[in-house]
């Protein structure tokens, strides 16, 4: 026999997990807004709304995906939370929404309470950037549901955005103007392609696969894990200063330019988007020689470097671009339906 609680051995400590909350508790204070109401520890968080004409809230949930798997390998932690709380903040900018709070999620088996932690940390710092509070989450030990060591990281928020100022993509027309901004890699999608090819965050020997991702590779200027690591950028400070002069605003996500700008175009008009108007990073050139892997199926999987897409009045191009220099302009759109690829 022995004195260890019964959930205990089973796998769930809940003693650690009250210990946990105090934890994360005190790394939440850091990103409060004023209409918080109360600390994380009760069964719900509270949020003021403060003075807003005609309000509408903005809410979107996701997940980081299978690139958890590589931070697990390389115990990158904290750079996952940094990527759950930009992909959710980007999803309801597309709407012209500014995020007001952020819940998390963390389902796992046997990761430690440090591990658990630091995804905390790096979620608390990518909201207190985007001035969005962390109002409360769910830390679940699930043995027997995830494999020892393994965890999922889900994320859940709320924006605000007045009603006259929401982009919904019904102000496109024909002629209207499409402006890139620039990923800084995979983000969070294509990982369990990426994953396959190169034999990590499967099944086999750890000490092996962490070998792949700590080894240089020329082409990108650092090593494999490096860049798969890379955070999903946050382009919510940059379209700040330009939201009133735009038309559509497209998140490039699972399903690439040709599965993602079709959802913010009215009925009846399409995009004609240039290929060779923006650069491809390396990594995403890398993955199609190791697979063998069709062009037209890497646009479709991978955002290919291209994180967000606008749609702006051709009269109010060089005005959004003065504030955008990093901004390429890819195309335009015209009658028709979904993506035509142009050179």
């Amino acid at each position: 026999m022995t004195d260890r609680p019964a959930y205990a051995a089973a796998g769930v400590d809940t003693d650690a997990a009250e210990r946990l909350v105090s934890r994360f508790a005190e790394l939440a204070k850091s990103a409060r807004r004023p209409e918080v109401l109360a600390d994380v520890g009760p069964f719900a968080g509270l949020f003021k709304l403060g003075s807003y004409r005609n309000p509408v809230l903005v809410a979107s949930t996701d997940s980081v995906g299978t690139k958890v798997k590589i931070a697990s390998l390389l115990g990158g932690y904290q750079s996952v939370g940094h990527d759950l709380v930009n992909h959710c903040v980007n999803d309801i900018l597309t709407t012209g929404a500014e995020p007001l709070f952020f819940l998390d999620y963390i389902g796992n088996c046997g990761l430690s309470d440090d591990a658990k932690a630091e995804l905390v940390e790096g979620v608390v710092e990518a909201c207190r950037a985007t001035g969005c509070s962390l109002l409360g989450g769910e830390t679940a030990d699930m043995p027997g549901t995830y494999a020892d060591g393994d965890f999922d990281l889900v994320g859940f928020i709320v924006g605000i955005v007045e009603r006259e100022a929401v982009i919904d993509g019904s102000a496109i027309s024909e002629g209207d103007v499409l402006l890139a901004l620039p990923s800084n890699g995979l983000h969070t999608n294509g990982y369990s392609l990426v994953r396959k090819l190169f034999g990590i965050g499967v099944d086999g020997d750890a000490d092996g696969q962490r070998a792949v991702l700590n080894a240089s590779v020329p082409s990108l200027e650092g090593t494999l894990g490096e860049v798969l690591l890379e955070p999903h950028r946050c382009y919510l400070d940059q379209l700040r200063p330009v939201l009133p002069h735009l038309h559509g605003i497209a998140h490039i996500t699972g399903g690439g330019i040709p599965g993602n700008v079709p959802r913010i175009l009215p009925a009846g008009l399409g995009a004609r988007i240039g290929r060779s108007s923006w650069r491809v990073p390396a990594i995403f050139r890398l993955i199609k020689e190791k697979g063998g892997i069709d062009e037209d199926e890497m646009y479709r999987t991978f955002n290919m470097g291209v994180g967000i897409v606008l749609a702006v009045a051709s009269e109010a191009v060089r005005d959004v671009h003065s504030q955008l220099p990093e901004a390429s302009v890819v195309g335009e759109i015209v009658v028709g339906e979904g993506v035509q690829w142009g050179t």
